[in-house]
Protein backbone atom coordinates (compact mmCIF):
# COMPACT_ATOMS: atom_id res chain seq x y z
CA UNK A 1 0.00 0.00 0.00
CA UNK A 2 1.62 3.58 -0.74
CA UNK A 3 2.16 5.84 2.08
CA UNK A 4 0.22 8.85 2.14
CA UNK A 5 3.54 10.94 0.54
CA UNK A 6 3.36 8.43 -1.95
CA UNK A 7 -0.13 8.62 -2.78
CA UNK A 8 -0.07 11.96 -3.36
CA UNK A 9 2.75 11.98 -5.47
CA UNK A 10 0.92 9.70 -7.47
CA UNK A 11 -2.14 11.94 -7.90
CA UNK A 12 0.25 15.23 -8.82
CA UNK A 13 1.76 13.11 -11.57
CA UNK A 14 -1.95 11.55 -13.30
CA UNK A 15 -3.24 15.26 -12.76
CA UNK A 16 0.20 17.19 -14.55
CA UNK A 17 0.00 14.56 -17.10
CA UNK A 18 -3.53 14.74 -18.01
CA UNK A 19 -3.24 18.45 -17.91
CA UNK A 20 -0.49 18.31 -20.61
CA UNK A 21 -2.32 16.19 -22.79
CA UNK A 22 -5.65 17.87 -22.83
CA UNK A 23 -3.14 20.59 -24.28
CA UNK A 24 -3.70 23.14 -21.70
CA UNK A 25 0.07 24.31 -21.49
CA UNK A 26 1.16 25.46 -25.32
CA UNK A 27 4.99 24.61 -26.70
CA UNK A 28 7.77 26.61 -24.96
CA UNK A 29 5.20 27.43 -22.05
CA UNK A 30 7.32 27.98 -18.59
CA UNK A 31 5.70 25.08 -15.73
CA UNK A 32 6.47 27.17 -12.80
CA UNK A 33 6.05 24.71 -9.13
CA UNK A 34 4.34 27.21 -7.48
CA UNK A 35 1.15 28.13 -9.84
CA UNK A 36 0.98 24.53 -10.72
CA UNK A 37 0.87 23.89 -6.78
CA UNK A 38 -1.72 26.36 -6.25
CA UNK A 39 -3.81 24.96 -9.39
CA UNK A 40 -3.71 21.62 -8.00
CA UNK A 41 -3.89 22.32 -4.52
CA UNK A 42 -0.53 20.11 -3.22
CA UNK A 43 2.50 21.22 -1.69
CA UNK A 44 5.61 22.14 -4.29
CA UNK A 45 7.40 19.21 -3.62
CA UNK A 46 5.02 16.56 -5.49
CA UNK A 47 5.03 18.86 -8.22
CA UNK A 48 8.68 19.29 -8.46
CA UNK A 49 8.80 15.49 -8.59
CA UNK A 50 6.30 14.90 -10.80
CA UNK A 51 7.74 17.64 -13.27
CA UNK A 52 11.54 15.57 -13.08
CA UNK A 53 9.27 12.33 -13.86
CA UNK A 54 7.64 14.17 -16.84
CA UNK A 55 11.01 15.02 -18.03
CA UNK A 56 12.07 11.86 -18.07
CA UNK A 57 8.77 10.86 -20.02
CA UNK A 58 10.38 13.35 -22.60
CA UNK A 59 6.47 15.68 -22.13
CA UNK A 60 8.16 18.49 -20.92
CA UNK A 61 12.17 19.98 -21.12
CA UNK A 62 14.79 22.20 -18.71
CA UNK A 63 14.42 25.87 -19.30
CA UNK A 64 17.74 27.49 -20.15
CA UNK A 65 16.59 29.90 -16.97
CA UNK A 66 15.88 26.90 -15.20
CA UNK A 67 12.83 25.14 -14.33
CA UNK A 68 10.39 23.29 -16.89
CA UNK A 69 8.89 24.29 -19.77
CA UNK A 70 6.41 22.65 -22.19
CA UNK A 71 8.06 21.33 -25.26
CA UNK A 72 6.54 21.02 -29.13
CA UNK A 73 6.52 17.73 -31.06
CA UNK A 74 6.78 18.09 -35.05
CA UNK A 75 4.20 15.46 -36.69
CA UNK A 76 7.13 13.28 -37.80
CA UNK A 77 8.07 12.61 -33.96
CA UNK A 78 4.08 11.70 -32.98
CA UNK A 79 4.40 9.37 -36.21
CA UNK A 80 7.70 7.61 -35.31
CA UNK A 81 6.53 6.90 -31.74
CA UNK A 82 3.26 5.66 -32.99
CA UNK A 83 5.49 3.39 -35.42
CA UNK A 84 7.52 2.53 -32.34
CA UNK A 85 3.80 0.94 -30.39
CA UNK A 86 3.18 -0.73 -33.59
CA UNK A 87 6.33 -2.33 -33.82
CA UNK A 88 6.32 -3.06 -30.12
CA UNK A 89 2.90 -4.64 -30.32
CA UNK A 90 3.59 -6.46 -33.41
CA UNK A 91 6.30 -8.14 -31.40
CA UNK A 92 4.34 -8.78 -28.42
CA UNK A 93 1.28 -10.31 -30.36
CA UNK A 94 4.07 -12.70 -32.38
CA UNK A 95 5.62 -13.87 -28.97
CA UNK A 96 1.85 -14.52 -28.15
CA UNK A 97 1.15 -16.37 -30.96
CA UNK A 98 4.48 -18.40 -30.91
CA UNK A 99 3.70 -19.65 -27.11
CA UNK A 100 -0.04 -20.03 -27.48
CA UNK A 101 -2.74 -17.86 -26.06
CA UNK A 102 -4.71 -19.81 -22.95
CA UNK A 103 -8.15 -20.68 -23.23
CA UNK A 104 -9.01 -17.74 -20.84
CA UNK A 105 -7.11 -14.94 -22.42
CA UNK A 106 -8.72 -15.70 -25.95
CA UNK A 107 -12.06 -15.46 -25.04
CA UNK A 108 -11.08 -12.53 -22.99
CA UNK A 109 -10.38 -11.05 -26.99
CA UNK A 110 -12.98 -12.26 -28.51
CA UNK A 111 -15.55 -10.68 -26.26
CA UNK A 112 -13.90 -7.03 -26.88
CA UNK A 113 -14.16 -8.14 -30.79
CA UNK A 114 -17.71 -8.76 -29.98
CA UNK A 115 -18.13 -5.60 -27.67
CA UNK A 116 -16.77 -4.12 -30.61
CA UNK A 117 -18.82 -5.18 -33.22
CA UNK A 118 -21.63 -3.83 -31.57
CA UNK A 119 -20.42 -0.40 -31.65
CA UNK A 120 -19.45 -0.16 -35.31
CA UNK A 121 -21.39 -2.52 -37.14
CA UNK A 122 -23.96 -0.20 -37.81
CA UNK A 123 -24.85 2.70 -40.10
CA UNK A 124 -24.09 5.44 -37.94
CA UNK A 125 -22.32 5.38 -34.91
CA UNK A 126 -23.14 7.77 -31.94
CA UNK A 127 -21.31 8.94 -29.06
CA UNK A 128 -21.87 6.28 -26.79
CA UNK A 129 -21.01 3.81 -29.68
CA UNK A 130 -17.37 5.28 -29.87
CA UNK A 131 -16.98 5.54 -26.20
CA UNK A 132 -17.33 1.60 -25.76
CA UNK A 133 -15.35 0.99 -28.64
CA UNK A 134 -12.68 3.47 -27.11
CA UNK A 135 -12.40 1.31 -23.75
CA UNK A 136 -12.61 -2.05 -25.81
CA UNK A 137 -9.86 -1.10 -27.79
CA UNK A 138 -7.50 -0.27 -24.61
CA UNK A 139 -8.27 -3.24 -22.97
CA UNK A 140 -8.39 -5.70 -25.89
CA UNK A 141 -4.30 -4.15 -26.68
CA UNK A 142 -3.72 -4.20 -22.95
CA UNK A 143 -4.35 -7.85 -23.21
CA UNK A 144 -2.33 -8.91 -26.09
CA UNK A 145 0.63 -6.56 -24.40
CA UNK A 146 -0.10 -8.30 -20.63
CA UNK A 147 -0.52 -11.65 -22.53
CA UNK A 148 2.55 -12.25 -24.35
CA UNK A 149 4.08 -11.78 -20.52
CA UNK A 150 7.30 -9.77 -21.46
CA UNK A 151 7.84 -7.23 -19.03
CA UNK A 152 10.36 -5.04 -20.93
CA UNK A 153 7.42 -4.56 -23.69
CA UNK A 154 5.14 -3.02 -21.18
CA UNK A 155 8.05 -0.70 -19.54
CA UNK A 156 9.06 0.19 -23.22
CA UNK A 157 4.86 0.75 -24.28
CA UNK A 158 4.19 2.61 -21.06
CA UNK A 159 6.91 5.33 -22.07
CA UNK A 160 5.83 5.32 -25.89
CA UNK A 161 1.67 5.91 -24.71
CA UNK A 162 2.79 8.81 -22.50
CA UNK A 163 3.56 10.73 -25.65
CA UNK A 164 0.91 12.59 -27.25
CA UNK A 165 -1.50 10.88 -29.53
CA UNK A 166 1.25 7.88 -29.53
CA UNK A 167 -1.46 5.59 -27.45
CA UNK A 168 -3.90 3.15 -29.35
CA UNK A 169 -6.67 5.03 -28.60
CA UNK A 170 -5.57 8.59 -28.40
CA UNK A 171 -6.51 9.60 -32.03
CA UNK A 172 -9.84 8.13 -32.14
CA UNK A 173 -11.88 11.45 -30.73
CA UNK A 174 -10.58 12.85 -34.57
CA UNK A 175 -12.52 9.85 -36.12
CA UNK A 176 -15.66 10.84 -34.05
CA UNK A 177 -15.67 14.61 -35.33
CA UNK A 178 -15.09 13.11 -39.48
CA UNK A 179 -17.60 11.53 -41.85
CA UNK A 180 -15.22 8.42 -42.93
CA UNK A 181 -13.94 8.15 -38.76
CA UNK A 182 -16.94 5.57 -38.73
CA UNK A 183 -15.49 3.63 -41.79
CA UNK A 184 -11.64 3.87 -40.96
CA UNK A 185 -12.92 2.66 -37.75
CA UNK A 186 -15.03 -0.38 -39.05
CA UNK A 187 -11.60 -1.19 -40.82
CA UNK A 188 -9.60 -0.66 -37.43
CA UNK A 189 -11.96 -3.48 -36.06
CA UNK A 190 -11.63 -5.82 -39.15
CA UNK A 191 -7.82 -5.99 -38.43
CA UNK A 192 -8.21 -6.63 -34.68
CA UNK A 193 -9.96 -9.62 -35.70
CA UNK A 194 -7.37 -10.92 -38.22
CA UNK A 195 -4.93 -10.17 -35.54
CA UNK A 196 -6.86 -12.52 -32.90
CA UNK A 197 -6.92 -15.43 -35.55
CA UNK A 198 -3.35 -14.99 -35.94
CA UNK A 199 -2.81 -15.15 -32.22
CA UNK A 200 -5.25 -18.26 -31.86
CA UNK A 201 -3.52 -19.82 -34.83
CA UNK A 202 -0.28 -19.90 -33.94
CA UNK A 203 0.90 -17.46 -37.12
CA UNK A 204 4.00 -15.53 -35.20
CA UNK A 205 4.83 -13.64 -38.40
CA UNK A 206 1.25 -12.78 -39.61
CA UNK A 207 0.29 -11.41 -36.34
CA UNK A 208 3.54 -9.14 -35.94
CA UNK A 209 2.77 -7.56 -39.29
CA UNK A 210 -0.52 -6.97 -38.45
CA UNK A 211 0.33 -5.47 -35.57
CA UNK A 212 2.19 -2.68 -37.20
CA UNK A 213 -0.17 -2.79 -39.71
CA UNK A 214 -2.89 -1.45 -37.61
CA UNK A 215 -1.35 1.90 -36.45
CA UNK A 216 -1.48 3.49 -39.91
CA UNK A 217 -4.75 4.16 -39.26
CA UNK A 218 -3.57 6.44 -36.50
CA UNK A 219 -1.03 7.88 -38.58
CA UNK A 220 -3.97 8.76 -41.16
CA UNK A 221 -5.88 10.35 -38.04
CA UNK A 222 -3.15 12.58 -37.37
CA UNK A 223 -2.19 13.86 -41.01
CA UNK A 224 -6.16 14.92 -40.70
CA UNK A 225 -5.74 16.55 -37.81
CA UNK A 226 -2.17 18.50 -38.62
CA UNK A 227 -3.88 19.44 -41.95
CA UNK A 228 -7.44 20.72 -40.61
CA UNK A 229 -5.85 21.91 -36.80
CA UNK A 230 -9.25 24.36 -36.21
CA UNK A 231 -11.62 20.83 -36.54
CA UNK A 232 -9.00 19.31 -34.60
CA UNK A 233 -8.79 21.01 -31.87
CA UNK A 234 -12.44 20.88 -30.75
CA UNK A 235 -11.81 16.85 -30.11
CA UNK A 236 -7.93 17.51 -29.41
CA UNK A 237 -6.81 20.57 -27.56
CA UNK A 238 -3.66 19.11 -27.45
CA UNK A 239 -3.05 19.19 -31.36
CA UNK A 240 -1.26 22.28 -30.33
CA UNK A 241 2.26 20.70 -29.07
CA UNK A 242 2.23 19.76 -32.58
CA UNK A 243 4.58 22.50 -34.06
CA UNK A 244 3.10 21.68 -37.49
CA UNK A 245 -0.53 22.14 -36.61
CA UNK A 246 0.08 24.91 -34.17
CA UNK A 247 1.87 27.34 -36.77
CA UNK A 248 -1.18 26.59 -39.16
CA UNK A 249 -3.29 27.87 -35.68
CA UNK A 250 -1.27 30.59 -35.62
CA UNK A 251 0.00 29.67 -32.04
Amino acid sequence: MLSPAESQQARVLIQLRDLILKGVFGPGERLAEIPLAERLQTSRTPVRLALGTLEYEGLIEPCVSGGYQMRGYTAKEVVDAIHSRGVLEGFAARTLAEQGASRSLLRELKDCLDEGDKAVNKPVMDLDDYAIYVDMNVRLHTLILEGCGNASILRLMERINSLPFAGPSAMLPMQSSIAEGSQWMQLAHYQHHSLVQAIERGQGARAQSLGEEHVEIACRNLEYAVDRPEQAAKVLPAIRLVTDASRKLGS
